[in-house]
Formats: C-alpha cells, structure tokens, sequence
C-alpha cells in the first residue's frame, strides 16, 4: 500500500492506466482502501478524488453487509447506474476497492470483462509486501 509522502503505487496506477486504455467509454477510476482512503486515482478533474473514495468505502460497506444478510456471500461488485452513466465498484481483495467510471454508452459486459481482473491484479499488489530498503552499513 502507499506510504506517506511516497505517493501512489506505481504498479497500481499503471493498472488504472491500462485499463482506461482498453474500455473506450472509461471516465476514470480509482483505487480506496475499505476505510476510504484513496489509494491510487486516474480520475478527470471535475471528481474529488478523497470525496470520491470516502463515497466508495461507505457504498461497499453498505453493499457487503446487503449481500451478506441477502445471500449470506462475500461481494463481488456493485453496479449503479445513473443518467450521467455508470459507477461500479469492485472488491479488490479484503482492503481495497477498484471504482471506474464509465459514460451511459459504455458496453457493461465489456467493462467488466476488463475491469474485474484489474480488481484481481491490484489486490495482489496490494498485498504483496513492500520492498525493505537494503542495509547498505553492513556491505
């Protein structure tokens, strides 16, 4: 995860990138952990990206607690859709969520298609353990 002052993960961002590459209708996305901080964002000026994931850790929050009282499950992804297109959020591992934006045209079958092994990918880098800086006084 990131650090203070060190900035988004780059293997991170680079997965928010790529993704918006490959899904045309992609607005942007962002990555928060579960107790809404923002952890990595590609998300276009008129969103607030710490608004935006405080907004996203309480969706799916509220959303685990629905699937787990409905079905009695773990959550995979909640899909809301609106005038102005689609938010989905996905769960990316325990910790962490993938949120992408996505205009009213975009193909949904497709959007997840992409999205949901970047959600994959990015909850093993999130869980992969940060390098340890080298004990350069013992070389």
């Amino acid at each position: 995860m990131t650090t203070p002052g060190t900035g988004p993960d780059p293997l991170v961002l680079a997965e928010l990138k790529t993704l918006r590459d490959r899904v045309g209708d992609l607005v942007g996305s962002l990555v928060a952990s579960s107790d809404g901080l923002l952890i990595a964002c590609d998300l276009p000026g008129r969103v607030e990206p710490a608004g935006m994931a405080a907004l996203t850790a309480s969706e799916l929050a509220l959303s685990y607690r629905l699937a787990a009282t409905a079905h009695g499950g773990a959550l995979h992804e909640v899909v809301v859709r609106g005038t102005g297109g689609y938010v989905v959020i996905y769960a990316a591992g325990r910790a962490a969520s993938l949120t992408v934006l996505a205009s009213p045209g975009v193909n949904v079958g497709r959007l997840h298609l992409e999205s949901r092994p970047v959600a994959r990918a990015i909850a093993g880098h999130l869980a992969a353990p940060a390098p340890q800086p080298r004990d350069t006084d013992r070389e």
